[in-house]
């Protein structure tokens, strides 16, 4: 029987098609322009578009004792039929085909976001065995084996750095914002990138066992585990089925006229309640799209409606995921031109992500560089420039400390404070002195407060989940205005906080925004998801229920609130059709109205709900101007907004 189903369920292209066959068929027959024909056209729609309600219908009542929409309709077209009224059997299948078509367009979700998943799995290893490197199949790495990582490349399995010195952009496995140094003994993990040099770690967890492929199961098990909602026209189904075989027979016994009670069966089919949710949602998801933002489905929008918790990602997503300079000390004796000009001298060549940012910054603000004579990497810890027969060091403390270059104890002093807020220090000396640092930090996005603000205006309360570090999350929500905070999280922390420790606090709906691959067990996890869709990984834009294509958190408060009101529209447009019903039903049992003048006024009523529906597409939210071309441990939050 699936397999019948299977065979007539109309999709895509074959769907369009079979309903504009339908379509043309219908109206050959009403304006009769083959009065001779054998049979009414407009059998045609009553096998392209009702067989497969039939069947439909059939395999739920009958295997799975599930009444739904698709019970009455078929009751509808076989009285329909019964009686010889095959334009009315016809109008109506054709009405619930056109409804599920826009349905199905409007709610399905992409699946393909496992598949991209496994994609970011690096294919290949550099081993090295015998004296010899050999190119493996990243599955065929075995534990404790060497394997070497190049600039540029991604890190293949778990590991351990055996020899080299290197930077790894873990933003997207732990949403550290700055490239973490790495020398011998430390971690390495699967899905990161290598940024500077090369390395040999030696492989430890390997296979299942690695953190990409532990990330795939993490999305795997979520999306298994979330529960798809129900349409509400299957959801009143029984009941529907039961008052229009109540009032079917009632009105059988009192007038003893079939063609009454067929009447009522055709009038009661719910041609307008199967378009009050697809066109709503459909107008709905066009405005969110003029706002830029995609929808993936109509259960998104459905559940945005619902939501109590807004979670939000750090890196990328409340910041810009990009380390900019946001302090320059200099050291007694020394303007802050000179220290600016010595940084962008020795950060001139550099392909360091902080030494890029301070280029940046000294390309902005005109900043004098010398000319190099010689230049320097000092793997993980810094840079060496020769400039004007002046030695210039940029790098961490340790490295002033182990050339033992002269340092400011206020300068040391004044350093801490922008370490313990999780900003990275550079300090910059010249000829054994050190002149001074600059502090670089992720930087807030400049709408992020306004934002935040308009969604608790909604009633919605804010969180920040992060792996960054707790001083660099504390300073990021402050700035933001964000109620809650979660730090230094793994992927599978914040996938366990959205389905373990919300739900303890009644946060069970929450909204999860961010734009990594660590963020996609999170999104998947969450009751509904938004990725960012301009600088987000593709990953988390396939995990997630929408993306926001120009990273514009402004459209998240426009969202809510539509949300909210396409849901209004939907039970509006149940409530019209319903008394669109009662009143087609009271003329059919006084004898007003026959099978055929039914059908049409499931056209009227049709119109009048796609016309409310369409006016979606005109919701502004008028919060913004113009559309857009304390730490948590693991078990519990932090109190109320840090400070």
């Amino acid at each position: 029987m699936e397999k019948i189903i299977s065979f007539f369920s109309f999709k895509g292209r074959k769907a369009l098609a079979i309903t504009l066959i339908s379509a043309v068929a219908l109206l050959v027959d009403f304006i009769d322009l083959f009065p001779n024909a054998p049979f009414s056209p407009s059998y045609v729609a009553v096998i392209l578009c009702g067989l497969p309600i039939l069947l439909e219908a059939g395999l739920g009542l009958f295997t799975r004792f599930d009444v739904t929409a698709d019970v009455l309709v078929s009751m509808a077209l076989l009285a329909s039929i019964c009686i010889g009224e095959i334009f009315a059997a016809g109008e109506v299948a054709f009405i619930m085909t056109l409804g599920s078509m826009l349905e199905e367009r409007t709610v399905r979700k992409a699946r393909e976001g496992l598949e991209n998943l496994v994609n970011l799995s690096p294919v290949t290893a550099r081993v090295v065995r015998d004296g010899s490197v050999t190119t493996l199949k990243a599955r065929e790495v075995l534990s404790g084996d060497i394997v070497r990582v190049l600039a540029g490349e991604v890190i293949p399995v778990d590991g351990e750095i055996v020899f080299g010195r290197t930077a790894i952009d873990q933003s997207l496995l732990t949403g550290e914002s700055i490239p973490v140094d790495k020398g011998v003994g430390d971690e390495v993990y699967s899905g990161t990138l290598n940024q500077l040099g090369t390395f040999d770690f030696k492989a430890t967890k390997v296979g299942e066992d690695s953190s990409i492929i532990r990330m795939i199961r993490l999305v795997e098990s979520a999306e298994a585990s979330k529960t798809p909602i129900v349409r509400i026209m299957d959801r009143w189904a029984g009941y529907i089925v039961f008052m229009a075989l109540a009032a079917c027979l009632i009105t059988y016994f009192i007038t003893g006229e079939s063609l009454r009670a067929v009447t009522i069966l055709v009038v009661f089919c719910p041609c307008a309640l199967v378009l009050a949710t697809p066109t709503a949602i459909m107008a709905g998801i066009g405005n969110a799209s003029r706002q830029g933002i995609i929808i993936s489905s109509g259960e998104a929008l459905e559940r945005l409606a619902k939501v109590q918790v807004a979670a939000f990602d750090k890196t990328g997503t409340i910041t810009y995921g990009q380390a900019e300079v946001t302090s320059a000390i200099a050291a007694p004796g020394i303007s802050l031109d000179n220290l600016w000009s010595l940084a962008a001298t020795c950060e001139e060549r550099s392909e360091h992500p902080i030494g890029k940012a301070i280029r940046r910054e000294a390309i902005k603000n005109n900043v004098k560089i010398l000319e190099i004579t010689q230049f320097e990497l000092i793997e993980a810890r810094g840079v060496r420039a020769v400039a004007d027969n002046q030695e210039i060091l940029g790098g961490s403390l340790e490295l002033f400390e182990e050339k033992n270059w002269e340092l400011d104890l206020g300068l040391i002093s004044s350093s801490q404070k922008y370490l313990k807020m999780g900003q990275a220090v550079v300090f910059i000396g010249v000829s054994g002195r050190a002149a001074g640092f600059l502090a670089l930090a992720d930087t807030i996005r400049k709408e992020a407060k306004e934002t935040i603000k308009a969604i608790e205006a909604e009633g919605v309360k804010t969180v920040l989940l992060t792996g960054d570090h707790k001083e660099a999350a504390i300073t990021i929500a402050s700035e933001a205005g964000i109620t809650f905070v979660r730090a230094e999280l793994k992927p599978q922390d914040k996938a366990k906080i959205i389905t373990e420790d919300f739900p303890r606090r009644a946060w069970d709906k929450v909204l999860m925004v961010g734009d990594g691959l660590n963020d996609a067990p999170a999104l998947k996890s969450a009751y509904v998801s938004l990725a960012m869709g301009r600088n987000g990984s593709g990953l988390a834009a396939m995990a997630a229920d929408g993306v926001l294509v120009r990273d514009d958190l402004k459209r998240i408060p426009h969202l809510l609130r539509l949300a909210k009101k396409t849901t209004k529209t939907i039970k509006v447009n149940i409530t019209l059709s319903m008394i669109m019903n009662f009143f087609t039903v009271s003329l059919a049992a006084g004898g007003l109205m026959g099978p055929v003048a039914g059908a049409l006024a499931h056209n009227l009523g049709a119109f009048l709900i796609v016309f409310n529906s369409a006016r979606l597409l005109n919701f502004k939210y008028h919060g913004f101007d113009k559309p857009p071309e304390g730490i948590m441990t693991s078990a519990k939050l932090s109190q109320p907004r840090p400070t």
